[in-house]
């Protein structure tokens, strides 16, 4: 039997969900004992950020599927581009937000950081251990 595209982007979508919160609540203790409360909403920040990224690729992947070649192409550089704004807005907030201490800076690119890597390796063991059909 073999898993359909919608199936393997729900387990990552599910086990990256699990990962991002797993490692914001690492990020969010570590930001309190380091930089107080500033801490640990650079750390809540940081795993909005990871989340959001996670869930439009997902997305972009689902919707890209139901199109040709040149739709998907399309709609998987769409959400990259989405995604570089979005990073590029909400970075560019948080680093004019008062709220935010140059002691927690570091809270938010490391959970970003983790949250990245542990999601592409996430991604890769989901897709390696999908058993997808072969296209012709």
């Amino acid at each position: 039997m073999f898993d359909d595209l919608k199936s393997v982007m729900t387990r990552v979508l599910k086990l990256g969900s699990l990962l991002v919160v797993g490692i914001t609540i690492l990020g969010s203790v570590i930001g309190f004992l380091v930089a107080g409360t500033s801490g640990l909403l650079a750390a809540l920040a940081g795993g909005a950020a990871a989340f959001a990224f996670t869930a439009l690729t997902v997305l972009s992947l689902l919707l890209g599927s139901k199109l040709n070649l040149g739709g998907f192409l399309g709609v998987v550089l769409g959400g990259w581009l989405v995604k570089v704004l979005l990073f590029l807005v909400l970075f560019s907030f948080l680093n004019r937000a008062e709220w935010l201490t140059l002691s927690a800076r570091p809270v938010v690119f490391f959970v970003v950081v983790a949250a990245v890597i542990g999601g592409l390796v996430l991604d890769t063991l989901v897709v390696t251990k999908a058993r997808l059909a072969p296209s012709v």
